[in-house]
């Protein structure tokens, strides 16, 4: 494994990091979780991310229960706040009294003192940002994150940020937008946006959901037990899944096998091959999973190599910035 600093931060992170949205507390079981945990552990993944509303808040504590003993200072915990986590009014966004109530949940949750990054999971337009980031800074300086990060915030929301952060003398390290090979929209504005402001990217979905891993085959039924074939996941996946990409993909393979990896693992280094991306953040179900994902790192692809990849992906490739993710949770 080999690990990056965050941005312009002294913070290090493993540069593959293991996220839970979407196994832990709901699609495996909790000791298939610990598994997976262990296996990532023991493969040298010291960051971890999460985020409070993940399984309804039930993957913070299987993550807390399966780091549970590890040597504090050797991991880098990360989480989220924003989507809703109970029903009442405020239990959601980013407002005061929300911030401060959802850390401690999460810091319950997830058996620690502190989290390393604890990240707005998007931009709330219904609180100002001023009472956001002062809520944050007061987190801070309570010890209970270190440092605060960004997810799928736009390029002219992430200056704003950084703007208040200086004056509140807060430590803004991080933006976390969903980027592959296929999904590009963050070249544009986020990153240079990021790299302005001296923030690390963590980049979610790396393997485009499963779907850069070659499982999923143009003209055949979807695998059993995958991701895709659950209908409830085509509102993440559905555009994922047709015909015309899946056949651009299967035209990695050959790169790939040049390469000596496979296609998952091609998807990582392609992430990481980035000089803004701090770590790339991978999910498993089964601790092989990890195995092969972690062989991603230190993987360095040549120009060429990453030319090819561009040319065989380029009619199925996504840049438009105007789609960076926006939720309008509250009333």
């Amino acid at each position: 494994m080999e690990y990056r600093f965050v941005g312009r931060s002294g913070l290090m992170v493993s540069e593959i990091a293991y996220g839970n949205w979407i196994t832990h507390g709901s699609q495996i079981e909790a000791d298939a979780a610990r598994a997976c945990v262990r296996a990532a552990l023991d493969a040298g993944i010291t960051t971890f991310d999460t985020a409070d509303m993940y399984a309804d808040t039930r993957a913070e504590s299987v993550l807390g229960e399966a780091l549970h003993g590890e040597r504090r200072q050797g991991l880098e915990i990360l989480t989220k706040v924003y989507f809703p986590t109970g029903p009442g009014r405020n239990d959601r966004g980013l407002s005061r009294k929300h911030v401060l109530e959802s850390i401690d949940g999460s810091l319950r949750r997830l058996r620690t003192d502190y989290v390393d990054i604890y990240q707005a999971h998007r931009f709330d337009k219904f609180t100002p940002l001023e009472e956001t980031m002062e809520a944050f800074a007061d987190v801070v300086r309570a010890g209970k994150a270190l440092y605060i990060g960004v997810s799928e915030w736009t390029a002219e929301q992430i200056h704003a940020a950084a703007a208040l952060a200086r004056e509140l003398r807060l430590p803004l390290i991080s933006s976390q937008p969903q980027y592959n090979a296929i999904w590009r929209v963050p070249e544009s504005a986020v990153m240079p946006a990021g790299d302005e402001e001296g923030l690390g990217l963590f980049a979610w979905s790396p393997m485009a959901q499963g779907v850069l891993t070659g499982k999923y085959v143009p003209g055949q039924q979807r695998p059993a037990g995958a991701r895709g074939a659950d209908p409830a996941n085509d509102m993440f996946m559905g555009h994922l899944l047709k015909d015309e990409l899946l056949e651009r993909v299967m035209l990695l393979k050959p790169l790939a096998a040049e390469a000596g990896l496979t296609l998952a693992q091609l998807a990582i280094a392609w992430v990481l091959h980035n000089p803004s991306v701090s770590a790339a953040i991978v999910g498993a179900s089964r601790p092989e999973q990890i195995v092969e994902n972690v062989a991603a790192s230190g993987q360095k692809l040549d120009e060429e190599l990453v030319r090819r990849i561009d040319e065989a992906l380029a009619p199925v490739i996504v840049k438009d910035p105007a789609l960076t993710e926006s939720y309008d949770q509250r009333p």
